[in-house]
């Protein structure tokens, strides 16, 4: 098999399509879970803060000096990062719980569903042919 036939195998393949999938929505959840931790979450925090954005908290380690920039610690990034991470793995905690309810609940049916009877034998299909000649 050629690396071209390799890699399109691979590429293919059910779990390669179903991760990507998932990470392109998880991007974009990504974008959602940062909208709502910047512009509903943190804007109350603010004001109980004192009016203080967490994006911009920083410590200067070295002062700007000509044209070199400041030098700056930005712990507030940091901050606002772990808020996002924190929510996106809430949310994801909620989806897989709510997933393996789910299954959790197909499998129990499915247990409570009666097994289907099992097949006569070849000699109970014989005996009840001769039986059934018999009778005629």
């Amino acid at each position: 098999m050629s690396f071209i036939q390799d890699f399109k195998a691979f590429a293919l393949k059910g779990n390669v399509v179903d991760m990507a999938v998932g990470v392109i929505i998880g991007g974009a959840f990504g974008k959602i879970v940062t909208s709502v931790v910047n512009n509903v979450i943190m804007p109350p925090i603010g004001v109980v803060t004192g009016g203080v954005d967490f994006t911009d908290l920083k410590l200067v380690i070295k002062e700007a000096e000509g044209e070199a920039e400041a030098v700056t610690l930005n712990y507030g990034q940091f901050i606002q990062d772990v808020v996002d991470f924190l929510i996106i793995a809430f949310c994801i905690f909620l989806m897989v719980k709510g997933i393996s309810a789910l299954t959790r609940k197909k499998e129990e049916e499915k247990a409570a569903e009666p097994a289907p009877a099992p097949e006569p034998s070849a000699e109970e299909k014989l005996l009840t042919e001769i039986r059934d000649l018999l009778k005629k």
